[in-house]
């Protein structure tokens, strides 16, 4: 059995949030910027270096504010989901990881695309709740 931890960030700007478009081979839908964190890493440096791979952005750690946490349980293990807010970052946005995103894009809250991953949908409906813990 083994546990994963990801980081993601809802990432604000003028009431809009970033999402990432992946490609049809990774399932073809809007997500949010993040990833996996690795064994020498905590989960605020998860997720700047995943911003700057990913996006192309540059945030700090003291922006990274918790906002929400998921876990889930796999078949062979667990996947713990941290969700961070942030509305500064630095930086060119841009879709850079081209086997798994075609393009970013902002989105008014209030109308979000139909295509949100599962995991990203219950996430953002908790994170409006101000429901701090889901299952899922």
């Amino acid at each position: 059995m083994r546990t994963v931890i990801k980081a993601r960030v809802i990432l604000y700007d003028q009431g809009r949030i970033l999402l990432l478009k992946q490609t049809k081979p990774n399932g073809g839908n809007y997500t949010l910027v993040g990833g996996t964190v690795e064994a020498e890493e905590y989960a605020r440096e998860a997720l700047i270096r995943e911003s700057q791979e990913e996006a192309g952005i540059v945030l700090k750690a003291e922006d990274l504010n918790l906002v929400h946490v998921m876990h889930k349980r796999l078949v062979n293990g667990h996947r713990i989901g941290l969700y961070f807010k942030a509305s500064r970052w630095e930086g060119k946005l841009r879709a850079l990881e081209k086997e798994k995103f075609k393009d970013a894009h902002w989105f008014d809250l209030d109308e979000l695309p139909k295509n949100l991953t599962g995991t990203v949908k219950k996430v953002l409906r908790c994170y409006r709740r101000g429901i701090f813990y889901s299952e899922g």
